[in-house]
């Protein structure tokens, strides 16, 4: 049976239950589509903040190998890929802070929706990793995008290269997890840390996470050509001038604008 999506709204909070316990909800082709509508669907309601956990013994496995065994080729692979990997960007990219509950396992598929939400709370025991290397492949749902801004680059090299695993307090120590707690007290204090956007200002989380989004996704390559766009019309200002100038002529230069 496929991991199916349970949500509903309490107090201003959107949850969302991962409700696949015998299976450690396993993220199939139907999850995470429930997942993106999940999230879709709070942002047309009074909700402020979201957080999502998992049933039974874990947060998520990872991805439904069942699932995946049953496709008749790559092309079938790259679909399920890409659905996830969309249904992920809903979630990074909504205007609501979403808080992921992690206990028992967060691993592969499960580890990459957490790090598509904003914040982190797990156990100390809790298990998280990538461990797709084992397979002889790599993660494809924004694993290798995700973590290396999360983490020290070195670390999640590591992680990614061997698919091992690092516990709750290792990842705390990382800044991977926001906050530790016992498993019994979890989802209080995923309602508590949800309690705390809903008493400040809605239109904070939003900007804050379009800001740090916006700058964090563009690469290097155009970083650097929006730097010479900018430079380059600097230079041909007054100021601009009156700097290069003043250098040439060793004088302090007298510049107009403030």
């Amino acid at each position: 049976m496929a991991t199916a999506v349970a949500h509903s709204v309490q107090d201003g909070v959107g949850w969302v239950l991962l409700d696949g316990a015998d299976r450690l909800n396993a993220i199939g082709s139907k999850t995470y589509r429930q997942l993106s509508d999940a999230i879709r669907n709070f942002e047309t309601k009074p909700v402020r903040a979201v957080v999502i956990y998992g049933a039974g013994r874990a947060f998520s496995a990872g991805a439904d190998i069942e699932e995946m065994r049953g496709f008749a080729d790559g092309g079938e692979f790259k679909a399920f890929i890409h659905g996830f990997t969309d249904a992920l960007d809903v979630i990074a990219s909504s205007t609501l802070p979403v808080i992921a509950a992690l206990h028992g396992v967060a691993l592969g598929g499960g580890l990459e929706l957490a790090l598509a939400c904003d914040v982190r709370i797990a156990t100390p025991e809790t298990k998280l990793g990538l461990p797709e290397a084992k397979l002889g492949m790599l993660p494809g749902a924004g694993g290798t995008q995700r973590l290396p801004r999360l983490i020290p680059q070195g670390v999640a090299i590591e992680m990614l290269m061997l698919g091992n695993f690092i516990n709750g307090e290792r990842a705390y120590q990382l800044g991977l997890v926001n906050q530790l707690c016992d498993a019994d007290a979890l989802l209080d204090t995923a309602a508590e840390l949800a309690r705390q956007f809903l008493a400040g200002s809605a239109q904070v989380p939003a900007a804050a996470k379009a800001l740090v989004t916006d700058t964090t996704r563009m690469n290097i390559g155009d970083g650097i050509d929006r730097e010479r766009a900018v430079v380059a019309g600097l230079f041909d200002t007054e100021d601009g001038r009156e700097g290069f100038a003043a250098f040439v002529e060793k004088r302090v230069p007298k510049f107009v604008s403030e």
